[in-house]
């Protein structure tokens, strides 16, 4: 097979994706082996692959292919997310450019029209992923709204109502005016905005006394119903059980006394608006207040609005606040910095509203949750740690779920009306089993299903995808079915630290009530994906790449090396398109290396020579070294330091010092067992590289001999590291003679002496070194011989590892003497000035006490090695004067 001179990313990778996917290596049935499941955190069906999917994804494609090359069963089911508002926002908006409006059409028949709309981009991103090199087993492929999944959470949701965990409640919620939905309080993100803060004054009934009460939303006077006093503020106790008068509307409200008023806030007077704010809604309550609600599911006036009648919140607080200065009843206004609840999904800012909903109780449910991640028999761990500490925050104070949307795509909630009474309503999964419970309760066994009205609410999106890890493997309808029993609970989960609690915590809430089990062993959180300047990469600030365009530039495996080489688990990755440039350089330069072994010609005849045995017995004990490293880092999911450990030693250690040791003269032959054992290293180097760059590596590994189908690198045996391999000391002389290689070619370079000319090497071995490595010294720095001598040799540039000294004999008149010094002298005062720096730290004795262990060690290892290399600048100086 040919080898193209230059490695093409867009045609291998099309090519081995379509491979892959024809032989089914990504296909998982049940069988003997150990299982590997991670379930896909499932996207937005309305999504296109942004850097986000692309760090979280390329992260679990990374596991998921480890996995199978350790001969686990690997399992990564992927799937999409109906996202109940943002695809309805969608559909909405595209019928509306069809002139179509959602009022005018029967639930049916919006729902024909999402559902068509999610047979056309609903697939988008899943697409995506495959040019990314995800080996998801897309014949798994699920959705949170495909029949298995909706029946599953419609009976989750009637086991809960009859465990009397689901009660519907006229609650106090978050409004979405845009999305005309409520939200759940994780839904909504605070915003600091800077605001005005009105002072606006009522009249007293049966006085000329006024009081003033500050607000930053003076559209709401409108919806008042009382005014509260601190019963402790003797300023106002005169006021006590006295009326006071709406401005515009002239509605008389009494004045009530409560201690929750802040004396210090704004005038001491709270304007109390029952139906548009959580704590007047307490006190309206407490107190057996009115509620009035002014506004429609839009945020426009209702009729309580008086001439303001349908317009929008923001119009009127401008046009309201101008006549009630025009009227008198503006005294001031202030700037106020406040927070700010907007929607997670559509941004606009959230309206508190009562409305019946319906609500599951947390409490009780969350206590093995909590458990299972902080308990002392922790069975889900968090990375990075620090997580904990917000979910425990989180977990320790959650509040009662608000699970009901007002849209028509989702899960429709599972209870039926058959009378007007708030309680004449029965909860089954069918229609059929709801007549049942409905002419049982209501004792009318005349009850027919048209008498029934289901309700039209949906779930909350999060209420499908936190039973995700079960109902992919149909656990929820079929408790006790093979799968489920084989493939949960899954291993690992990779996800972003924004859904903790919206997505992660709530499955592990789901596991414990529905199979007493956890739902996965780890959980690895993600940073953000940020630009440069460290903002958060969004379409509105145009500062997110487009994701296809980088792998069509860089190629999917410089593009995966470029995210995960800045990608530690928890921090923030500082996106910058370099990243994908040294990503897809890598690649190129495993490219080279490979065609640079395969040029070589063998000769069956030729002994293998003792540097190549040295080379080869070096880089076993090395690779192994790195292995033990690498294994160490996947199980702290620190994948950046593990695929940091790999890049180094492709590149340092097998590219630039075996290769060097091991190949043969120029337009010579390499014999054949130093060959045969460097493409045994380098298949080793393919299997570790696989999961991180799987194209190129699959497309060598196919190029080193012809393979069948059944000897794919992604099916290969992954290399099983071993202790007993590391020979330590072995490594540790090879560091040593590499450090002599490097001083001899530093030699070579300043004194612009060509490899072609051989030089000789004098040693003062002070530090009783082996000798084992001097001809692989001598092959690398083209050394004709080393001699081992008791003192310094005059008339030789020289330089010093440890306690050892080398001499290269030099001749004083190929050398520019004034310039050799001047050269000296300025190394001699850096390196004086850098010795001083280090000194006046180990001098410090609050440093020496309270620094690391291993931090002293390093600056005591530069104090001694300066110092060797200051003498070693000296008595070169000398022999020059």
């Amino acid at each position: 097979m040919q080898i193209p001179s230059k490695y093409d990313p867009n045609t291998v990778e099309d090519k081995w994706y379509d491979y892959w996917m024809q032989h089914n290596y990504f296909y998982s049935v049940v069988d003997k082996r150990e299982p590997y499941t991670i379930v896909i955190p499932p996207p937005n069906v309305t999504g296109v692959l942004h850097m986000g999917h692309m760090l979280n994804n390329t992260i679990q494609d990374v596991l998921i292919r480890r996995a199978r090359l350790q001969g686990k069963n690997a399992c990564w089911v992927p799937g999409t997310d109906h996202a109940s508002i943002a695809t309805e926002a969608k559909v909405v908006a595209k019928l509306k450019d069809q002139g179509i409006y959602k009022n005018d059409l029967t639930r049916e028949e919006f729902l024909k029209h999402a559902w068509e709309w999610k047979k056309e981009y609903g697939g988008i991103i899943l697409e995506q992923l495959k040019k990314l090199g995800a080996s998801c087993d897309w014949k798994r492929t699920a959705f949170t709204m495909d029949d298995a999944l909706s029946e599953s959470v419609i009976k989750v949701f009637v086991d809960l109502y009859n465990k009397g965990l689901i009660y519907r409640g006229y609650r106090m919620v978050n409004w979405d005016p845009e999305a005309k939905t409520t939200l759940s309080d994780e839904e909504v993100i605070y915003e600091e905005r800077q605001a005005s803060l009105y002072y606006l004054q009522y009249n007293i009934v049966g006085s000329d006394e006024k009081v003033t009460i500050a607000t930053t939303r003076p559209e709401t006077i409108l919806g008042d119903t009382a005014i509260c006093i601190n019963p402790n503020d003797e300023r106002f106790t005169h006021l006590k059980g006295k009326k006071a008068i709406v401005p515009l509307c002239n509605r008389e409200i009494p004045i009530i006394e409560d201690e929750y008023v802040d004396v210090e806030f704004g005038t001491g007077c709270l304007k109390v608006t029952p139906a548009h704010d959580e704590n007047d809604k307490v006190l309206g309550d407490k107190h057996n207040l009115d509620v009035i609600d002014i506004f429609n599911d839009d945020a426009t006036l209702n009729s309580y609005g008086l001439h303001y009648e349908g317009k929008d919140r923001f119009v009127v607080r401008d046009e309201i606040a101008k006549e009630l200065q025009e009227k008198g009843f503006l005294v001031k206004t202030e700037i106020y910095t406040n927070k700010v609840g907007t929607s997670e999904r559509t941004k606009v800012v959230i309206e508190p509203r009562l409305s019946d909903q319906w609500f599951l109780k947390m409490e009780q449910l969350a206590k093995p949750a909590i458990e299972a991640v902080l308990g002392k028999n922790k069975e889900i761990n968090l990375f990075p740690k620090k997580f904990e500490n917000t979910y425990r925050h989180w977990m320790e104070n959650i509040r009662d779920w608000n699970i009901s949307r007002q849209l028509w795509w989702g899960q429709q909630i599972p209870a039926y009306y058959y009378g007007d009474g708030k309680e004449d309503f029965v909860v089954a999964e069918t229609p059929e089993e709801a007549l049942i419970l409905a002419k049982e309760k209501a004792q009318n066994t005349s009850l027919t299903i048209s008498d029934l009205k289901q309700d039209p609410d949906v779930l909350d999106t999060w209420f499908s995808s936190w039973l995700w890890p079960m109902s992919v493997f149909d656990g929820i309808r079929n408790p006790d079915n093979e799968e489920i029993n084989y493939y949960y609970p899954t291993n690992d989960l990779v996800t972003g630290p924004d859904i903790l609690f919206f997505w992660v915590a709530r499955m592990i809430i789901a596991g414990y009530e529905y199979k007493d089990q956890r739902p996965f062993e780890n959980v690895y959180l993600t940073g953000l994906v940020r630009d440069k300047q460290r903002r958060k990469m969004s379409k509105s600030l145009g500062n997110s790449p487009d994701a296809l365009k980088l792998i069509q530039d860089f190629g999917a495996d410089g593009v995966r090396v470029g995210l995960l080489l800045s990608s530690a688990a928890g921090n923030d990755l500082l996106f910058d398109e370099d990243l994908c440039q040294q990503g897809k350089g890598f690649a190129n330069k495993i490219w080279n290396t490979f065609r640079l072994i395969k040029g070589w010609a063998i000769d069956e005849n030729i002994e293998q020579p003792e540097t190549a045995k040295i080379g080869l017995a070096w880089y076993n004990a090395k690779f192994n070294k790195v292995l033990l490293e690498i294994e160490d880092h996947f199980s702290k999911y620190r994948l950046s330091d593990a695929l940091m450990a790999i890049y180094k030693l492709i590149t340092d250690d097998f590219s630039s010092w075996l290769l060097e040791i091991v190949k043969p003269a120029y337009q010579q032959p390499i014999d054949a067992k130093t060959y045969a054992a460097v493409i045994t290293v380098l298949e080793n180097n393919l299997k570790i590289l696989h999961p991180f760059m799987p194209f190129i590596s699959e497309e060598i590994w196919h190029h080193i001999i012809e393979r069948t189908p059944q000897d794919a690198l992604i099916i290969a045996k992954y290399p099983e590291a071993s202790l007993e391999n590391v020979n330590q000391e072995l490594i540790t002389n090879f560091e040593f003679a590499t450090d002599v290689v490097s001083g001899i070619r530093t030699i070579r370079k300043n004194k612009n002496i060509s490899f072609k000319d051989a030089i000789e090497l004098a040693v003062v071995n002070n530090e009783n070194v082996t000798k084992n490595f001097d001809k692989l010294i001598q092959k690398l720095t083209n050394v004709s011989k080393i001699t081992y001598v008791d003192d310094k040799v005059e008339g030789s540039a020289s330089f010093r590892i440890k306690s050892n000294e080398y001499f290269v004999p030099i001749s004083l008149e190929t050398v520019d003497v004034e310039a050799e010094i001047i050269k000296l002298k300025t190394e001699l005062k850096r390196a004086e000035g850098f010795l001083t720096g280090i000194q006046k730290k180990l001098s410090n004795e609050r440093f020496v006490n309270n620094a690391p262990e291993q931090v002293i060690a390093l600056e005591r290892k530069k104090e001694s090695d300066t110092l060797a290399k200051i003498e070693t600048i000296k008595n070169s100086l000398i022999s020059l004067q």
